[in-house]
C-alpha cells in the first residue's frame, strides 16, 4: 500500500514541477524593478524583456512614502510582485498588468480621482462641446435642483 502512496505522490509531485516550468515560461515573472525618483515611478522589468512603469501616487501604500523606503522594492521569491518590506506593502504584478493598483476601496478612490482630473482636463473639442450644449440650454438640472 505505501509503494501505491509512493508512486502517486511521486506522480502528483512530477506532474506540480512540469506545471512549475511551463508557469515560468508562459507567465510573466519580474526580473528586475526599481524606482525612478525623477519619473516618480516604478519600473519593472519582465522575463519577456518587457518593460513597463507605473505612476508611484496609483499604487497602494506607495503615495504617502518616503522615496528613500519606495527605492527598497524587492521581487518576491516567485518573481510574481514587488514588495517593501519597512512599509509592509505587496504589490501582485499578474494584477498591476490588469490595472488593479490595490484593494478594491482604493481602486474606487483612484478611480474617483482619475475621472475628476479628465473633467478638468482643457482642449479644443471640449470647448467646442461645452459651447454647443451652451446654445441647447446647457446641461440638463439635477433632481435636486429642480425642487
Amino acid at each position: 500500500m505505501a509503494k501505491v502512496i509512493d508512486k502517486k505522490l511521486q506522480e502528483q509531485l512530477a506532474k506540480a514541477r512540469a506545471n512549475y516550468e511551463m508557469n515560468q515560461i508562459v507567465e510573466p515573472r519580474v526580473m528586475f524593478a526599481s524606482f525612478d525618483e525623477v519619473e516618480d515611478k516604478i519600473v519593472i522589468t519582465l522575463n519577456n524583456s518587457a518593460s513597463f512603469a507605473v505612476p508611484r501616487h496609483l499604487l497602494q501604500g506607495l503615495r504617502d512614502a518616503d522615496p528613500q523606503q519606495v527605492k527598497q522594492v524587492k521581487v518576491t521569491p516567485l518573481r510574481d510582485g514587488l514588495f517593501w518590506e519597512e512599509l509592509d506593502v505587496h504589490i501582485n504584478v499578474p494584477a498591476l498588468l490588469q490595472g488593479v493598483f490595490g484593494t478594491k476601496a482604493w481602486m474606487n478612490m483612484v478611480r474617483k480621482e482619475l475621472a475628476k482630473l479628465g473633467g478638468q482636463s482643457k482642449s479644443d473639442a471640449k470647448a467646442k462641446a461645452a459651447r454647443e450644449n451652451g446654445k441647447k440650454g446647457g446641461r440638463p438640472r439635477t433632481k435636486e435642483a429642480k425642487s
